[in-house]
């Protein structure tokens, strides 16, 4: 059969895959009674059509751009990181304690100190796990998973009885200083001269994410270490034969992945809480998931999926506050993007391939 372009695979089979997803969503939302139509305006409305809904659509997409491109660098490895919760759980706990060991001068040195520590907690998270792979054999899927509620349990105990404040009921660290807030996208608008609106947690973060998506887009393409990693997801034995090590590969492709994802923190925990909370991740991890899945493991196919759920994030909010259709709905149309997306890509990959082999023949 004749290869389909390259084309066709990175934009035409998702574009198909996310309207039949939204098809399928506007029949679920008219069987419940509601107008689909009338549902998909206030959802553009509320995410798009306004600075503020803008605000927070690109709030909810920095984390996503850094736990989808984590779960894309361990995929081009042929590891399925599904520990990117815990990851990033961890990269808080990194951050928190840069962040409350100095009273820094100025944002900038904070946010490099922050980066560098939510890079290595979430990094030495997975780290355990990557070695349990490539030493002993354990499944990464069930070691990755299972470091989520360990992570989770750590948090909540590190909280409770060592960074709360003295006197707070709440379970959170203190808050950082001053130094230490990072510029909110409004504040960065409005320097130049460009009116915002209402403020949202939307931060400088994004453009460190977006940073992090031409750097793994360097490091996998156009690096000896990216062609090893995507080599030896290809095939092992191959790779092996070829002299690349399977335990460095593994632990270097986990290492960098953990660190993605423990960067995530810089954007909830640094740039919107400004402090350390319970549940401060919020599922993001798994969003990364879907994410790099629909992104194709491109840095820029993650950054459109990321735009795309943290467009289905705001817009699900809004549709919430102003019909009677439930927050939970747009947990369906998650599903349905990621069903069809994921499990159900062939259904459209088949009859496209076939289209373009007609046509070739022709």
């Amino acid at each position: 059969m004749t290869r389909m372009p390259g084309w066709a695979d990175v934009a035409l089979i998702p574009l198909l895959n996310l309207l039949i997803a939204f098809a399928m969503s506007g029949l679920v939302i008219l069987a419940i009674g509601e107008n689909p139509w009338a549902a998909l305006k206030i959802m553009v409305s509320g995410a798009l059509g306004s600075s503020y809904g803008w605000g927070f659509t690109l709030y909810y997409a920095t984390s996503f751009i850094f736990t989808g491109l984590a779960v894309a660098v361990a995929s081009h490895a042929g590891l399925f990181n599904i520990g990117g919760e815990g990851q990033a759980t961890l990269g808080g706990l990194g951050v928190a304690m840069v962040a409350l060991a100095l009273p820094w001068p100025h944002w900038s040195l904070a946010l490099l100190a922050a980066s560098l520590g939510a890079a290595a907690f979430g990094a030495a998270w997975a780290a355990v796990p990557a070695w349990l792979q490539a030493k002993r054999g354990s499944h990464i899927v069930i070691t990755t998973i299972m470091f989520n509620f360990i992570a989770a349990s750590l948090l909540n105990y590190l909280l409770v009885n060592v960074m709360r404040p003295v006197g707070s009921m709440d379970p959170a660290s203190a808050r950082f200083p001053e130094g230490a807030a990072l510029p909110t996208l409004n504040g960065m608008a409005a320097g130049i001269g460009i009116v915002w609106g209402r403020n949202t947690p939307a931060n400088i973060s994004f453009f460190l994410a977006l940073l992090c998506c031409l750097a793994v887009w360097v490091m996998i393409w156009r690096t000896r270490l990216g062609y090893q990693i995507r080599a030896f997801g290809k095939s092992g034995p191959a790779a092996l034969y070829a002299g690349i090590s399977p335990v460095r590969i593994t632990m270097y492709a986990m290492l960098i992945s953990g660190g993605l994802a423990g960067l995530m923190a810089v954007n909830n925990v640094m740039g919107e809480a400004e402090r350390l909370v319970l549940n401060a991740v919020e599922g993001a991890g798994f969003i990364g998931i879907a994410v790099a899945l629909m992104g194709r493991n491109h840095p820029f196919g993650v950054l459109l999926a990321a735009l795309l759920f943290g467009f289905l994030y705001q817009g699900g909010g809004e549709l919430a506050l102003w019909t009677a259709i439930p927050r939970e709905m747009i947990t369906v149309i998650q599903a349905l993007v990621i069903l069809f997306t994921g499990a159900l890509d062939n259904m459209v990959r088949a009859p496209v391939e076939r289209m373009f082999a007609r046509r070739a023949g022709r």
